[in-house]
């Protein structure tokens, strides 16, 4: 089995393409510590186990690991790959429960502008931010101001607030009129 691996705007944190799907469908599994996963995911509690492993984020067709400070991707990127190639081997799903992502409840009067809001997301947004080996997850909209939550390798990212700030809310004021700010909330 070969696994691809890309550099993403984060530098602590590395993209593994394994050719094959990894989450099934639109969701995403963010895994911010090892107690986060719980028993979800069997692929993460693996990658865990490796010494210098912060995150993990599993995407449709990506796995993205983010390390610590201390650690050199030298010595941690074999290890991970290893990791990787026997569990997919094993044939065992990579997560065992899709829980739904928590949202605000919507007034119903703002259900049409949540749509518009996901439609972009979805269509514009998610592939780019999958493309640096992370998600966008919708969390709420009130009053104006949308709420996200950045994940896997954007969760870190130095430029994440710019590209909410700039990029994100620009798209959404300009597509979405009543759409005032964009407001980053940790899951």
């Amino acid at each position: 089995m070969f696994i691809e691996t890309e550099d993403t705007p984060n530098p602590a944190t590395l993209k593994f393409l394994p050719g094959r799907t990894i989450v099934p469908g639109r969701a995403t599994a963010d895994f911010v510590s090892p107690d986060a996963v719980a028993g979800r995911s069997k692929l993460a509690d693996a990658l865990f186990g490796q010494p210098g492993v912060a995150r993990v984020f599993l995407g449709g067709d990506f796995v993205a690991v983010t390390k610590d400070e201390a650690t050199d991707w030298s010595v941690l990127k074999p290890q991970l790959l290893s990791v990787l190639v026997d569990f997919f081997v094993s044939g065992m799903p990579a997560i065992e429960d899709d829980a739904a992502v928590e949202e605000e409840l919507i007034a119903p009067e703002d259900e049409e502008i949540v749509r518009q809001i996901k439609e972009l997301l979805d269509t514009r947004v998610r592939p780019a931010v999958a493309g640096d080996g992370g998600d966008i997850v919708f969390r709420g909209y009130r009053d104006g101001v949308v709420r996200l939550t950045m994940q896997g390798a954007c969760s870190g990212c130095p430029s994440s607030r710019a590209t909410l700030k700039h990029g994100v809310e620009n798209m959404l004021r300009h597509y979405v009129p009543e759409v005032v700010s964009v407001e980053q909330v940790d899951a």
